[in-house]
Formats: C-alpha cells, structure tokens, sequence
C-alpha cells in the first residue's frame, strides 16, 4: 500500500523496477474503501470503516466527476473556485487525496465504487479485457460482445446491500445509463433517477438526500473527461468543463439537508499525450512488439497483452526491451503478486489479466492505429499508475 508523501520523489523512479510502481491505497485509501467506509457508518452489517479519516454522517452523496483527477484540480484555481476552496477538505481534512486502483479507467474504477471491491476481486481489470471462456476481447465500458453481467461481475453492489439494510439508496445519472449493464453489475440498488442537465442531478441528488433518515445517494457527471480525450487539458473546451462543473457542485452543496456529508471524488486523472512516434508507440506497426501476440487489450497507458500459448516468456522479454525505461512491464504473475490489481484476484478474473501487463511511466501511450482508430487518435488518455492518473481527490462538503 502506499505509505509515501504524493507530493514530491518521483524525479527518483526507475520505472523497469516493478516495486517502484506506486500503488493504490488499496484497503485503507482507494475509491474501493469509500463505500464501504460510508456505509459501515450508517451501521450496515458486512463493512467496516477503512478510509480512517471520514467521520460518520447519516445521509451520504458522492459526486463522481469523470476524469478529474487531483493534478488537474490543483492546476486549475481560476476555473474551479469552489472545487479549491475544497481542497483542505479532501480526505476528511487531511488535505490528500485517495488513489482510483489499477487500471485508472472509468469501468474499473466505477466497478471499485460500486462494490466497493479492488479490480482483481470484481473482475473488470481495465477498458478492454480477454474472456477466458471464449477467447474475445471484452470491452468492459461498452460491454461488448454481450456477456452475462452477473457471470461477469457476482458480487452485489455496495448499494444493493445498503438498501436491504434499510438505508434510502439512489443513483442519479444521465437516463442512457439507467439499464446498461455496467450500471446493473457496479452501481445498481435502490433506485435510478435519470436526468438529463447537471443542474436538474443535483436538484434531485438533495431531494434524494433528505428523503431518508439515512440516505446514500450517488451522482455522476461525463463530460470533463469527454473534453479532455478530445481536446485536451490544455483546451478551452476542458476548462469550459471543469467551469461548469464547479458551478454544480457548488449548487449541490449549497442544498444540503442536515447531517449530510457530500464528497466530490472522481474515477482517474489524465495526461496530454503529444502526438509524435516517440510518445505514441504504434503496436499495429511495430512487428517487434506484435511478435507472438494473439490480442491486444486494455488501452494506451494500461495494457493487457495476451500471448500465442507457449510465446508468453519472448513476449515478456521483447516487451521489456522495446519499451524500455518507459514503462512498467510485468508478467501477469508479477503484476498479481505485486498487488496491481489488489490484495487478491478471483479464479476468474486471473484469466482476464494479461499474460504482459505494460503499464506507462513517461507521457508515453501504445495506440493501435488500425485496430483502435478512435482510442488512438485522443489527445487526453489515462490508465496507469503515475500520480496524474491515479491520484483523485475526496472533497468534503458538511452541513
């Protein structure tokens, strides 16, 4: 677990010693413990407190803000002046932020949130990922090709357990997720409340926050990462965001019933990756690093990298030699064992983790410009382990 001050030491990393990979907080400061640390405050059996700076409140929201993570905020004074003005509060005072889990990706970490489990235990280990059972890229965002979700994904959510428990549970999101089945297998229990504007969510979160004496309410906004894979986080489209955004928080947390905590977290951070052949190593066009590879999944700054059977090892050797100091590159038994993916990763899940797992150290990304035009071409990517991605705040609003 990471015990290290995130503010300075990391000029230090060499990034081919895989015990230098920081971390997640995993058990005592990942978004996998925000739940559970909630809930076990509002005396749901089953969880106990494991982010030990939260004080218990009775009625609990958490604002998911897509994509931004704790750097960015911090860059940002000027566009967000109430998200700033937060920042002493992250982490119950603390003034630091918790880490998103390995990979920093929306389905993984959503899947964290929701049931409040590490990736290697609820199985959605990073955008795309191998079905063992067919042998099929599973993208774990889109959930394409169809797969049983319950199958996927067995355990029941955070929520689900809190509202049998008797604790007035809701998700209010934009009403296109309201049956998907990422939603049914991480955030699903209690009710959905679909809306559409970010004003008319946080409207209904506090309505949906006052409508119990114990109440845990989830709401979501998209579109800061949106701006951010497309233009950039140096664009005036992202600032836009991260403007409009304050602004809903703000809203938000001025209509707080009483005995309310509010937090403002979110699934990652980002990087601007420039647009050149150093930055951007292309798989589809380098024979070296497509040499016996059967799939390729994950994304950019994360991958999964499934061997031919019997090529695993001259996978793993090759992998290390092209990409050299600037990337993390594990065997999947090195990456298990080294806690990537959490303390534990289920039977099931162990399949669906590369045979090379190649996590980015330097603004560096693997596109695959054939297999991937879209993901490819983004200006904005996330994924691994740096502080840009993984580092994601915990604001704390009380009334």
């Amino acid at each position: 677990m990471v015990t290290a001050d995130w503010t300075g030491g990391w000029d230090d990393v060499q990034p081919l010693e895989l015990a230098t990979a920081p971390l997640p907080e995993y058990g005592t400061g990942s978004l996998a413990d925000l739940l559970p640390t909630l809930v076990a405050h509002q005396e749901v059996d089953g969880f106990a407190p494991a982010i030990a700076e939260l004080a218990p409140a009775d009625r609990n929201c958490v604002f998911l803000i897509d994509g931004l993570g704790w750097e960015q905020l911090r860059a940002h004074p000027a566009e967000a002046p109430f998200l700033t003005s937060l920042l002493g509060s992250s982490r119950g005072g603390t003034g630091r932020p918790i880490t998103a889990g390995f990979p920093a990706t929306t389905a993984t970490s959503l899947a964290s949130v929701g049931t409040g489990l590490p990736p290697g235990a609820h199985g959605l280990p990073g955008y795309t990922a191998r079905n063992p059972d067919t042998g099929e890229l599973m993208n774990q965002l889109r959930w394409k090709p169809w797969t049983d979700p319950h199958a996927w994904q067995p355990y029941p959510t955070v929520f689900r357990r809190a509202h049998e428990a008797g604790v007035h549970t809701a998700q209010v999101s934009s009403p296109t997720f309201e049956h998907t089945p990422l939603t049914k297998v991480a955030l699903s229990g209690g009710t959905f409340r679909g809306r559409l504007s970010g004003e008319d969510r946080m409207d209904l979160a506090a309505e949906q926050l006052a409508a119990g004496d114990r109440s845990l309410v989830y709401t979501y906004y998209a579109e800061v990462d949106g701006k951010g894979h497309r233009f950039g986080l140096d664009s005036d489209a992202w600032r836009g965001q991260l403007m409009y955004v304050d602004r809903l928080v703000q809203r938000l947390a001025e209509q707080l019933p009483p005995r309310s905590a509010l937090y403002v977290t979110a699934d990652h951070g980002m990087v601007d990756i420039p647009f050149d052949d150093e930055s951007r190593i292309d798989f589809d066009e380098d024979w070296e690093l497509r040499a016996g590879v059967a799939l390729l999944g994950g994304e950019g700054r994360a991958r999964h990298v499934y061997a031919v059977p019997g090529a695993e090892a001259d996978v793993l050797t090759v992998w290390r030699e092209v990409l050299g100091d600037r990337f993390w590159v594990a065997g999947r038994e090195e990456a298990i064992a080294a806690g990537w993916f959490g303390p534990r990763v289920d039977e099931r899940v162990h399949g669906r983790i590369g045979d090379v797992v190649a996590a980015a150290h330097d603004d560096a990304l693997i596109i695959a410009s054939r297999t991937e035009p879209h993901e490819s071409a983004m200006v904005g990517n996330h994924g691994s382990m740096t502080p840009a991605e993984q580092l994601v705040p915990l604001l704390e609003v009380r009334s």
